[in-house]
């Protein structure tokens, strides 16, 4: 879904998307998992101005949050649980309760 339609064009999409959620399964490989390979996709989100990223470690039951400052940079907020609400702070109206993403 696109939220801002001045990104469009008649080839797509121009520039980096507002929020980009990613899910680390236990079953992702040693490569995906690889701090480098994180390190590298982080940077890169950053550099993009994607203004919010989610992590999310299905595994452990928890995500990350981090939104871009007016300084370009991502701030990591507090670390969620399964026991908390996610809250997104580009979308305010998107609320996940993280109780039923991680259910069994």
């Amino acid at each position: 879904m696109i939220c801002d339609l001045s990104k469009l064009d008649d080839k797509g999409c121009v520039g980096a998307p507002d929020l980009i959620v990613e899910i680390l399964s236990p079953g992702n490989t040693k490569k995906e998992r690889c701090a480098d390979a994180m390190k590298q996709k982080f940077d890169a989100y950053q550099e993009s101005g994607v203004r919010e990223y989610w992590l999310i470690q299905s595994g452990d039951r928890n995500v990350f949050q981090y939104v871009l400052n007016n300084e370009g940079i991502f701030i990591g907020l507090h670390p969620l649980t399964d026991e908390d609400e996610l809250v997104s702070r580009v979308f305010p109206d998107l609320r996940i309760d993280l109780e039923g993403v991680f259910a069994d």
